[in-house]
């Protein structure tokens, strides 16, 4: 849902007027880095990509019954719709929580000595200034370049992350950002670059890294984590 919640924004459509046949190409090209990656819940992904093609296949075939066809497509639509709707209302309440929690914060903010000196608690972490699904369309914009060596078979990286993660930090550290492409640079492997793309989002989501998109749809930035003054001002 939330997938199809970006992609339906990010067309600037209506979710009540949206036909989610329009959608359907985008989510399937999503669908093929997600199986890159090798997700645990790719499962659910797939029986929402199911779901769109029945829709689009329904538009598109042949209509010998044409009241009843479009019956059945309305029907489907409409309930995942209604689903996409109702994750919507789920996500926006989550979103207005934690902007209340984050001014709370701001009016009392914790001691010094209160505040935990180990890595942060990674329940609480989230990829704010840039969505995840951001960053995996930029990964299938470097997957797809024409020199990429395509593999039969997809192996994990043997490099350890925490080797990829140390490249990563100074990088930044050196340059103060740096470009989310350039970690990619001279990378052909589809494998080695799953592993440097999997490091960055440990960066941005367990370590306070960020990730920022100047642009719409263009360059994406990772910076580094904000000082605590900063994060409190």
């Amino acid at each position: 849902m939330d997938l199809l919640l970006y992609l339906v924004r990010r067309q600037e459509l209506d979710i009540c007027a949206v036909s989610l046949a329009k959608v359907t190409s985008d989510f399937q090209e999503y669908l093929s880095i997600l199986e890159l990656l090798d997700l645990d819940l790719i499962g659910e992904f797939v029986v929402v990509a199911s779901t769109l093609l029945e829709i689009k296949s329904r538009e598109v075939l042949p209509k010998p019954e044409e009241e009843e066809t479009e019956e059945e497509v309305e029907t489907t639509n409409s309930d995942l719709i209604g689903q996409l709707m109702q994750y919507k209302r789920y996500k926006d309440a989550a979103k207005v929580l934690d902007e209340r929690a984050s001014q709370w914060l701001e009016r009392y903010p914790r001691l010094s000595d209160d505040r935990p000196n180990r890595r942060r608690d990674s329940s609480i972490d989230r990829i704010r200034e840039v969505e995840l699904w951001d960053l995996v369309s930029a990964l299938a914009r470097i997957v797809r370049m024409p020199d990429m060596e395509q593999e039969t078979s997809i192996r994990m990286d043997e490099t350890p992350m925490s080797v990829h993660q140390e490249r990563i930090r100074a990088c930044i550290s050196e340059s103060g950002r740096a470009t989310f492409s350039s970690f990619f640079e001279n990378e052909k492997l589809q494998s080695r670059i799953v592993g440097i793309f999997q490091a960055i989002l440990e960066l941005i989501r367990h370590e306070g890294y960020r990730a920022e998109q100047p642009v719409m749809y263009g360059e994406i930035w990772v910076l580094p984590p904000l000082a605590d003054d900063e994060s409190h001002s």
